[in-house]
């Protein structure tokens, strides 16, 4: 990897360009982790890793061309052949469809309070930020033996500063610090499990006391099994579950797609759904870059060109987009190019994402002691998608599917593969509670900034039993 600090990088490659326009990204990463298991710890590490990303542009030719090369581990000799590749590519390429002219560094608008400058340091992440949890997770470990429980999972943290830079002028950077922690439960046979998931920025939030009690009392609830046959049941998803389904809503979310009558969002006989009513549920589905405690980039960084994101488009400045408001569909993920194409307004991905329902501040024990009938789930998992056209998915539940009579959770049932569209399970929402910060299993490798409510929907497909444990 280059000795050069990642800010230089940049400045070099930018200097080695001779085509029309070039746009420079340079990704610094550092990460640090703690696994265990049985009560124990395994193993702890940190790394460290670079990527440089050149957008070489070509104006020549009849109409704008772009070559795209990412490399990692680029040592300083190397940084002007990756330069004449991207260069060389761009040659080869056809007309680019979203080609824009490059975001000037006077339309960036201001950085954000206290954010690094563009010649600080990059300061990383390192062992140290598990200074106070990982003697939490020691004493975890106590209280579960003691209970006759093992935990297993792992702690993650990552910090990536990112310097854009641009033939236009352009010079950016964002630090985002990204953390997670997975613990999960067993028995001491091993039969039963339980799962719990926290997303952090630094791990001065996590409780892990609190966790692991947690979980203690899902396998508590576990002592008594009953056989469920598949079918429709009314069904408490907590927030881990309903951003799992989400997420991926907000992946589908693409004007390009819905324009091109490919997903559900695309209205029958052309255009899109823009302004359909999803649910009568006062629910706002959004995004915002200063997010308190999910703060993620104010700034468009694209290292590709894709169906929801274009290289033109670098710098682009975010600001909050309301993608579902007082339950209709208001926004889809736009480039410059498919918002010039729509008529509509520019409405970037952003990386972060809240569901809120006005009024709505229950939490998952108040909905649980309103069930009559009904099922309580812990987590989704293998979630694919089944059908583009309705946005239906199919999954497995895991670690905890629990049945709740009269306001109580009375025993553990079978685990289930459901099928549902998450836009169809907006119109069957019954009941929401307060929306809190969650981390989306499924997800959470390239996902984890969300705050989501607990849900009740009425009728969710657990369409077989499943084997899973």
């Amino acid at each position: 990897m280059s000795p050069l600090a990642a800010r230089d990088v940049v400045e070099r490659a930018l200097r080695s360009a001779r085509c029309d326009e070039c746009v420079v990204i340079a990704d610094e990463t550092s990460s640090a982790n703690l696994r265990w298991a049985g009560n124990t710890l395994t193993t702890n590490g940190v790394a460290r890793s670079r990527q440089l990303t050149v957008v070489a542009i070509s104006r020549e030719r009849g109409g704008p061309t772009t070559g795209v090369v990412s490399r990692a581990g680029v040592r300083d000799e190397q940084i002007e052949s990756v330069v004449r590749e991207a260069e060389e590519a761009a040659a080869q390429s056809s007309a680019a469809e979203d080609a824009n002219p490059l975001i000037a560094p006077d339309a960036t608008g201001a950085p954000q309070p206290g954010a690094p400058g563009w010649d600080d340091p990059v300061e990383g992440t390192g062992i140290s930020v598990f200074g106070a949890f990982a003697p939490a997770l020691g004493e975890a470990f106590g209280q579960a033996a003691a209970g006759g429980r093992r935990l297993y999972g792992f702690a993650e943290h990552v910090v990536t500063s990112t310097f854009l830079g641009s033939s236009a002028g352009l010079r950016l950077r964002h630090d985002q610090p990204t953390g997670k922690v997975e613990l999960q439960a067993r028995t001491a046979d091993m039969a039963e499990s339980a799962w719990d998931g926290a997303t952090t920025r630094d791990f001065s939030d996590i409780d892990v006391a609190e966790m692991e009690a947690g979980l203690a009392k899902r396998l508590g609830w576990a002592k008594r099994r009953a056989d469920l046959e598949a079918g429709r049941y009314e069904t408490l998803l907590p927030p881990s579950a309903v951003a799992d389904l989400f997420v991926y809503l907000y992946w589908s979310a693409g004007a390009k797609d819905a324009m091109d009558g490919r997903t559900v969002f695309s209205r029958p006989g052309g255009g899109t759904r823009l302004g359909d009513r999803l649910t009568e549920l006062p629910l706002a589905l959004s995004s915002d870059p200063g997010l308190p405690g999910q703060e993620c980039a104010p700034f468009v960084i694209a290292h590709a060109s894709s169906r929801q994101s274009s290289v033109f488009d670098n710098g682009l400045p975010l600001r909050r987009t309301d993608w579902i408001s007082d339950g209709r569909l208001a926004a889809l993920t736009q480039t410059r190019a498919t918002a010039q194409a729509a008529g509509q307004p520019v409405t970037p991905p952003i990386g972060n994402l809240s569901m809120t329902v006005a009024g709505a501040d229950a939490e998952l024990p108040d909905m649980i002691a309103r069930t009559g009938r009904g099922l309580l789930l812990t987590c989704l998992w293998y979630i694919r998608e089944v059908d583009p056209q309705t946005l239906l998915l199919t999954g497995l539940t895991r670690d905890g599917v629990y049945l709740v009579e009269n306001g109580e959770v009375t025993a553990a049932v079978n685990n289930f593969r459901f099928n549902e569209s998450p836009v169809a399970v907006l119109d069957r929402i019954a009941e929401a509670g307060g929306t809190s910060a969650t981390l989306p299993r499924e997800w959470s490798d390239w996902w984890t900034r969300a705050q989501m409510p607990p849900l009740r929907v009425d009728g969710f497909n657990m369409s077989s039993v499943s084997q899973a444990s």
